[in-house]
Order: C-alpha cells, then sequence, then structure tokens
C-alpha cells in the first residue's frame, strides 16, 4: 500500500545508513512490504555516505513515495543519526533498525502490536537477536559487553545491540542525547521511569557494505559511555506519578 504524504503516520520507521550501496533499496522494499498493512512513514537518514546509497534511495522513492531522505552534510554517528529521524518524524511510534540490513523488518509488526497492547507505562519493544549471523570474534565481545552492562546498569536487556526497537517518541524525546546512546537505550528509557519489554527477532548475515565498528575501537567507546550511563542513572530522580490538579 502506498500512503500520500497528506496522510498522518501512525508508525515512522527510521533507519541510519553510511555507504550501504547495493543494499538499500531493498531494504526499503521490505520495510514497505513488511508495514503494508499500516499507514506508514519510512525515513532513511544517509550519514554523509561517500558511494551511492543517495541516489539508490532517491530511485526507490519513485516506487515507495512514503520514502523520506535525511542527509547529514557529515558524518555525525549512528545516535546522531537516529535521533535526527526521531525529531522529523510524523507518528507518534518510531520503529527504528540498522540500515545494513541484518535486522529483519518483518519483525516490526510483532514488535508494535506487544507495545501498544501493553500497560501504558511501557514505552519500548525492544528486540533480542536469536542465532546471530556474525563472526565468533564479535559474539564473543558482545556477550562479554552484554554481560558487564547488565551487572552494572540493571537493565534487563540480554541483547541491547540489537538494533530493532519500537518506542515511544515522546519518551525518546525525554533522554539526554550523547554519542553512542543507541546502545543504551532499555537503561536510559528505565531512568526516565518507563518500561521496556523485549521480544526474540531473527538475525541476518551481512550480505554488503562493511562493519562501521571494529571490537577494540567499540570496547574503548563502551568503557567510557557506560561509566556516563551509571553516573546519569545514580544522578536521576523520580517525581512518583504526575498528576494535575483540577
Amino acid at each position: 500500500m502506498n500512503q500520500s504524504e497528506n496522510r498522518h503516520p501512525i508508525i515512522s520507521v527510521i533507519a541510519p545508513m553510511l555507504n550501504e550501496a547495493g543494499g538499500a533499496s531493498t531494504l526499503v522494499d521490505e520495510i514497505a512490504a513488511a508495514l503494508a498493512e499500516f499507514e506508514h512513514e519510512i525515513i532513511i537518514i544517509d550519514d554523509a555516505s561517500t558511494d551511492e546509497t543517495r541516489a539508490e534511495l532517491r530511485a526507490a522513492r519513485k516506487i515507495h513515495p512514503q520514502l523520506r531522505i535525511l542527509c547529514h552534510e557529515q558524518n555525525a554517528g549512528q545516535s546522531r543519526a537516529i535521533r535526527t529521524g526521531v525529531l522529523a518524524a510524523r507518528a507518534d511510534i518510531v520503529a527504528m533498525l540498522d540500515g545494513d540490513g541484518q535486522n529483519d523488518p518483518v519483525h516490526i509488526p510483532a514488535l508494535y502490536r506487544v507495545l501498544m497492547d501493553a500497560d501504558p507505562d511501557v514505552a519500548m519493544a525492544a528486540g533480542e537477536r536469536q542465532k546471530r549471523q556474525d563472526s565468533r570474534a564479535k559474539k564473543w565481545a558482545s556477550r562479554a559487553a552484554n554481560a558487564i552492562r547488565q551487572k552494572l546498569l540493571d537493565d534487563g536487556a540480554a541483547d541491547t545491540g540489537c538494533g530493532l526497537k519500537v518506542f515511544r517518541r515522546e519518551a525518546f524525546l525525554r533522554l539526554p542525547y550523547f554519542d553512542h546512546m543507541h546502545r543504551y537505550l532499555p537503561a536510559l528509557i528505565r531512568r526516565e521511569g518507563f518500561k521496556v519489554v523485549f521480544m526474540p527477532v531473527s538475525h541476518r548475515a551481512r550480505a554488503h557494505g562493511v562493519s562501521k565498528y571494529t571490537n577494540i575501537g567499540r570496547a574503548l567507546v563502551a568503557v567510557r559511555d557506560l561509566f556516563g550511563v551509571m553516573w546519569l542513572r545514580a544522578r536521576a530522580k523520580s517525581p512518583g506519578k504526575i498528576t494535575e490538579q483540577p
């Protein structure tokens, strides 16, 4: 189903991309097919690609008019690209996934329904990858990082690195922004007094492009960010339930 720009989407799907030529249009096709029953928009954030990603996306927009292409002048990283997409989203519910094609969009409707069927204080339904299609070294590094993060942040997430998440836009916009914040979304959401639910999702091997991270580079940044998130949690104060007097 093709949506006109005049219709208000019930869900905005965002995906950051950096040099994903060869797979960009395929991912857009898959998102559109997965969300065919929903009024939706697709927002791809081109984080200053230097290949043919942008041209491929422009061609895809001729087939999918619900596609919006937002372009960073300078490379700003995945977290900033996600924030750019959320700020531009027109729907109250936002789905995010990685732009490399390893997250399967077919799970978005189920995550959406899990979120909609949950209590109002649940602000995020997050995917947890099963049978990861990554190298042994990458899977080992991820397991170690997840174990340390869980121990220190108690965020309830077994796989916070999964890019597939559906959340309430208003809740996301309450979160403090910093580079690499996307790796700590469950902890940050819970810091604001909301709840997070989790659902197993599949994971696919990368079919094009190359990973933008190395295990060593990710680990060095993660140590600094982890202490930062611990500080944010320690400095949070909850007002409890907020009511407006008549």
